[in-house]
């Protein structure tokens, strides 16, 4: 494979896409606030959601620095990572996204995070992960299906 074509070709670096999605969430939440309600329900689950995807995405990105791969989809993939969360999801840090996106949503008692969610999951899906997937089967063929196969995409 060319070194120059070595990556997915993402169309969105996913960090700054929830940063956005999250900045538009508080924007909006001060402008509407659409409140959940439940507090201080909201808060606890928030707080524990929030901790857990922080947990999840740096298991994900450490698992991924073991294993000698590139955490920065712009950089060439150099193996497949099937231990960790890795075998319970193949898109840990994605889902650790969009999971402290949802737990600041709910301590900031505001609906917009689903809003958000839902927005932003299109634009990674298929600008990001798709093309993560279409990238990895042609680099790694069967190894990668047989990966891909076993492992769920999310959840």
């Amino acid at each position: 494979m060319d070194n120059k074509a070595d990556n997915p070709g993402v169309a969105v670096f996913p960090p700054p896409l929830f940063l956005v999605a999250l900045i538009v969430m508080l924007a909006l939440r001060y402008v509407r606030p659409l409140a959940i309600g439940g507090r201080p329900l909201t808060i606890v689950l928030g707080i524990v959601l929030a901790a857990l995807a922080i947990a999840i995405i740096a298991w994900g990105r450490s698992t991924m620095l073991r294993g000698g791969t590139n955490v920065n989809p712009t950089l060439p993939t150099t193996a497949i990572i099937t231990s960790g969360p890795f075998g319970f999801t193949r898109n840990p840090l994605y889902i650790g996204l969009m999971g402290l996106l949802l737990g600041i949503g709910l301590l900031f008692d505001t609906w917009w995070a689903v809003i958000a969610l839902i927005a932003s999951f299109p634009i990674l899906h298929y600008g990001v992960v798709l093309r993560e997937e279409a990238y990895l089967e042609r680099k790694f063929s069967e190894s990668y299906r047989s990966y891909k196969a076993s492992v769920r995409r999310y959840l």
